[in-house]
C-alpha cells in the first residue's frame, strides 16, 4: 500500500475544504520560491481542483486553469507579480497548458487569451505533442525549458486521450492531473487497455528518475484508508494529504496489470481505480 499523503512531502497547511464559511475562493500555498499550488474552493466547484504555477528564468508554466465558477486569473497574476517583484521586474511569459481537456481544468482558459506576454497551449494530444516536442505520442517524453529549468513531458492517456503529467527534477516531483491523485481515478472502460499502458510506462519512468512525491489535481479521500467522499460533495471534512508516495506508481501500474475483464472498481488505501461508462470524444 501506498503512504498516506500526510506522511510524505512537500508538507502543506490544511487546504481550503468547504467546512469554514467565508472561506475564500482560491488558496495559495508556496512550494519553494518558484513552485506554487493554488486550490480553487469546492464552494465555488465541487470539483475543487489543484493547478500549479512554476516558474523559470524566462517562462512560468500555468498547469490547467481552474473549473470555472469564479475569477482565478487574479490570483495568478499576483502570483506573477510578486515573482517579478522579486527579480528585478524581469518580463516572463506565462505559458498556460493543461494536465488534461476535461473542462474542470480549462474553464479558466478564456481569461488569459488577451493577457498580454501568454500563449495558450491546446487540448487535443497533437497540440500538447508538437508544444512540447513529444515525438512519438504517447510512448516519447517531451521537454520543456523555462530557463534554468527543464520539466520532462510525460504523455498518459487513458483518463482523457491528452492527459499528460509534468515531471520536475529541480524539486522532484510529479505533477500527476487526474491519473494519480488521493480520489477516484475515472477510466472510461473502452480506454482501459491505454490507461494501463500508460501506467506501465510511467512505472517505467519512475524507475529512471527520483521522485520524491506526486501532486494530482483533486483530493477525493478521507483520511479513512479507502474511503472517498459522495460524489459532488459539497465539504471534505478529515480530507486526506494532497502528496502522494512515489510507491502509488508501482501499485496503480501492480492494480491495472491485474485488472479483470471487463475492469471493476478496485479500492486502495490512498486511491480508487473507478472504471466508468465510455465517453464521447
Amino acid at each position: 500500500m501506498a503512504a498516506t499523503g500526510a506522511d510524505v512531502g512537500p508538507h502543506f497547511a490544511p487546504w481550503i475544504d468547504g467546512t469554514t464559511g467565508g472561506e475564500p475562493g482560491t488558496q495559495v500555498q508556496r512550494i519553494d520560491a518558484d513552485t506554487f499550488a493554488i486550490r480553487q474552493s469546492v464552494r465555488t466547484n465541487f470539483e475543487a481542483p489543484f493547478l500549479y504555477l512554476l516558474f523559470g528564468r524566462d517562462r512560468a508554466l500555468l498547469i490547467d486553469s481552474g473549473a470555472g465558477g469564479l475569477a482565478i486569473r487574479p490570483t495568478v497574476d499576483r502570483l506573477v507579480a510578486d515573482w517579478r517583484a522579486r527579480h528585478g521586474q524581469r518580463a516572463i511569459r506565462l505559458i498556460v497548458a493543461h494536465s488534461h481537456g476535461h473542462g474542470d481544468h480549462h474553464a479558466g482558459d478564456d481569461e488569459y487569451r488577451d493577457r498580454p506576454n501568454t500563449v495558450m497551449v491546446g487540448l487535443k494530444p497533437a497540440e500538447v505533442a508538437a508544444f512540447f516536442g513529444v515525438r512519438d505520442w504517447p510512448r516519447g517524453i517531451g521537454h520543456y525549458e523555462l530557463g534554468g529549468r527543464t520539466l520532462d513531458i510525460v504523455p498518459t492517456p487513458g483518463h482523457e486521450p491528452a492527459h499528460v503529467m509534468v515531471y520536475d527534477a529541480r524539486t522532484r516531483l510529479l505533477f500527476s492531473g487526474d491519473m494519480l491523485y488521493p480520489g477516484r481515478l475515472y477510466v472510461p472502460r473502452d480506454r482501459f487497455d491505454v490507461f494501463r499502458a500508460s501506467a506501465e510506462r510511467l512505472a517505467g519512468f519512475a524507475r529512471t528518475h527520483p521522485i520524491r512525491a506526486l501532486l494530482g489535481a483533486h483530493i477525493e479521500m478521507t483520511t479513512t484508508p479507502g474511503q472517498d467522499y459522495p460524489m459532488e460533495a459539497a465539504a471534505h471534512p478529515s480530507e486526506h494529504g494532497l502528496a502522494l508516495a512515489p510507491s502509488a506508481i508501482a501499485e496503480l501500474a501492480a492494480a491495472t496489470a491485474s485488472a479483470k475483464t471487463p475492469p471493476a472498481i478496485d479500492r486502495h488505501h490512498d486511491f480508487i481505480v473507478y472504471p466508468v461508462a465510455p465517453r464521447p470524444e
